[in-house]
């Protein structure tokens, strides 16, 4: 067994799904989108720096400026803008969940795009995994924990990065994927700023809670977690897939011990529907993928 590839898919498999939990603490101080357009805007600049000072990378050419912006915008302005807001009205076990459906989601979505037709497996897994998050979530929708507007808001967080990941498989990118992801957060945060100011009604507190949450967020999140995905899928693109079992239960875990949130019965039965919907949607992908090696 190579412990090395295992450490590499576990580590970014927690830090990952730890968003959630950071993004909870830091919103204890400061407004959502306060919280996340100074993460990105910091993030983005920083690959930006180390792309561009130290790597020596070239810049986007004039036709790749378009591309970056919209893929900003739905893969960071409006996909993490809504779930920072989200995270208002659910748990942060709850949403790492519903992202973890999201390479299903994609599935569909690109398959309509380009042409292909949606298995059976395709829908059924679907349909089982937005019902295991419905689930994991009933006891906190009827005790108020969580608030049906919060699960409406994370499942068009969820289209908004599917429809982004679909549009970046369309782009016939002449730039590194580091210079991409640094430009499209930088973008990202730059179209969030409006919205911020929008929608600020309160104080903001710029305290150690907040740096704590905002690092966190910023280093093994934004970029850590990133680049060891990109590893992942340069070793082997449908094993990296695997690793996205990891998120959900450790999500849960991580917000459980921090936040206190409860485990029941509830959510082991929705992560286990989830998983169910992800091996359902994958198994042939990876069958398809055996047989050509």
């Amino acid at each position: 067994m190579n412990w090395r590839y295992v450490g590499t898919g576990v580590l970014f498999a927690v830090l990952w799904s730890s968003a959630g939990t950071a993004g909870k603490f830091g919103i204890r101080s400061v407004e959502p989108l306060v919280l996340f357009t100074i993460r990105f805007l910091s993030a983005g600049l920083l690959m930006l720096l180390y792309s561009h000072g130290l790597k020596r990378a070239e810049f986007p050419k004039a036709g790749d400026w378009k591309s970056l912006v919209i893929f900003g915008f739905f893969n960071t302005t409006l996909y993490l803008g809504v779930f920072i807001v989200a995270l208002q009205y659910i748990t942060a076990g709850i949403t790492a969940l519903g992202i973890a459906i999201n390479p299903l989601i994609i599935s569909v979505m690109s398959s309509y795009i380009l042409g292909r037709k949606v298995s059976k497996d395709e829908w059924i897994s679907i349909l089982i995994g937005i019902a295991g998050v419905v689930a994991a979530a009933w006891p906190l929708l009827i005790s108020e924990e969580v608030l049906p507007v919060g699960v409406l808001m994370l499942f068009v967080c969820m289209v908004a990065y599917s429809f982004g990941s679909v549009y970046y498989g369309t782009v016939n990118w002449g730039i590194s994927r580091l210079t991409i992801n640094g430009w499209q957060v930088f973008f990202g945060g730059l179209m969030l700023v409006p919205f911020a100011w929008l929608m600020h009604k309160g104080e903001n507190h710029f305290d150690r809670l907040f740096w704590i949450s905002e690092a966190w967020l910023i280093f093994p999140v934004s970029i850590v977690s990133v680049q060891l995905w990109l590893v992942l899928l340069k070793k082997d693109a449908v094993r990296a897939s695997l690793w996205l079992f990891l998120c959900p239960i450790s999500g849960l875990i991580i917000s459980s011990v921090f936040l206190g949130e409860q485990i029941s019965t509830y959510t082991v039965a929705g992560t286990v529907m989830v998983l169910l919907s992800l091996y359902l949607g994958q198994r042939q992908k990876w069958a398809d993928a055996s047989e050509k090696k």
